[in-house]
């Protein structure tokens, strides 16, 4: 019957601060390797990519845009919820600039590979605080935030242009890091002492 203590709130906490914790730790580490892809990307997509002072125009992507400005002032459980929901959109995003990629840059396997990892980073990254909203009893509403199977990256006339899917490319790997690191940044409000 000692057993049966295990289940109680009070001994659910350290398993609740251990779970958060381990997650916020991997926002932090995604956070850093997601400057690492952007940076990554950019170098190898040629000019005017690289060039000091290129300013992308800002392009709107169906399903996912970056956290908006009114997302702070948001209840903390609802900006986690965006967190996941734009978590769980980001993985089909990514493997498409990854197919992408593959074409335009196909010496380009470290790249590739990094494209790989972050469409499976965001993955983990977004079970894990779905699972942290899980325990908070502040579980996403309604059916899971999946992706369509068949998330295609593409302009209005359907097929992207080499400069097209380059910019897509740079886009959603500029959202990759701004939502991992939003996530970061809201979860550290529930770390236990306060890491900001």
């Amino acid at each position: 019957m000692e057993d049966s203590q295990d289940d109680s709130p009070i001994s659910f906490l350290p398993h609740l601060e251990a779970k958060i914790r381990q997650t916020h730790n991997l926002a932090r580490l995604l956070t850093k390797y997601s400057e690492q892809l952007l940076e990554e990307y950019v170098q190898q997509q040629g000019d005017p990519f690289g060039l000091p002072g290129f300013s992308p125009p800002r392009i709107s992507l169906a399903g996912l845009s970056g956290p908006a400005p009114s997302h702070a002032g948001l209840p903390l459980s609802e900006r986690l919820r965006l967190d996941a929901a734009a978590l769980g959109a980001l993985p089909a995003l990514l493997d498409a600039v990854r197919r992408h990629q593959a074409e335009l840059n196909p010496r380009a396997p470290r790249l590739l590979r990094s494209l790989e990892d972050a469409a499976r980073q965001a993955r983990a990254l977004g079970a894990a605080l779905e699972t942290v909203l899980a325990a908070l009893g502040a579980a996403a509403r309604g059916p899971g935030a999946e992706p369509p199977a068949t998330t295609t990256l593409s302009t209005a006339n359907g097929t992207p242009g080499v400069f097209s899917a380059k910019l897509l490319g740079l886009h959603v790997c500029g959202l990759y890091g701004e939502w991992v690191s939003r996530t970061e940044g809201d979860l550290s409000q529930l770390v236990p002492g306060g890491v900001a």
